[in-house]
Parts: C-alpha cells; sequence; structure tokens
C-alpha cells in the first residue's frame, strides 16, 4: 500500500497492517511461514521447470497427487521434511535449498 493511501486511512481511524498483525503471529512464527511459502513455491516453480506433472512427482516421493497439490499451496498439513524431500526428489541440492530459505531472510 503507497503511503498516501495509508496516511488517509489512518486519517480517518482505521488501522493498517499485514497478515502478520492480522493472525498476532510471533516473529518467529512469521519466519516459519514466509520458509513454508518460499519452499512451496520453488517447487511448484522446480517441477514446472523440468515439466513435470504433479502425479509424476507424486510417483516419485511415494505420495499422491493431491498431496503435491497441497505442498504447492503450502497447506499447514505439509511438513517441512516432505517439501524438502519433494525438491530434493527433482534433484535440488541442499545449497539450492539453502537459498531458497535465505532469500526469506
Amino acid at each position: 500500500m503507497d503511503a498516501a493511501k495509508k496516511a488517509r486511512l489512518h486519517a480517518a481511524g482505521w488501522r493498517t497492517g499485514d497478515a502478520a498483525d492480522f493472525l498476532q503471529l510471533t516473529p518467529e512464527e512469521t519466519t516459519l511461514v514466509e520458509i513454508r511459502l518460499a519452499l512451496s513455491g520453488y517447487v511448484r516453480q522446480v517441477r514446472h521447470e523440468r515439466q513435470w506433472t504433479q502425479s509424476k512427482l507424486a510417483q516419485r516421493i511415494g505420495s499422491s497427487q493431491s498431496r503435491v497439490a497441497k505442498i504447492e499451496a503450502a497447506d499447514a498439513s505439509v511438513s517441512l521434511d516432505l517439501l524438502i524431500n519433494a525438491l530434493v526428489s527433482m534433484g535440488a541440492s541442499a545449497q539450492e535449498v539453502g537459498r531458497v530459505i535465505g532469500r526469506t531472510a
């Protein structure tokens, strides 16, 4: 949101913030959410680059297509372990995974 719009809202008595403010997340929880979003987005990006279907990735990680859809949607039921497993199964290196996580800082 641009500064002028934010100032108008504040002048009218409105409060502004981000999702972390609204959900009352701690800084640690915010960081975990950002890591989860970054990894899930990278799973989708790498899968598209490799021209793999969700079903093919699911087969590689011993899961289902619907689970891969949840991985890519950063569903809360998906563990960080499964996110990393999906990336490694597609050939991502530890350095690549580290770079994705590092971009959230």
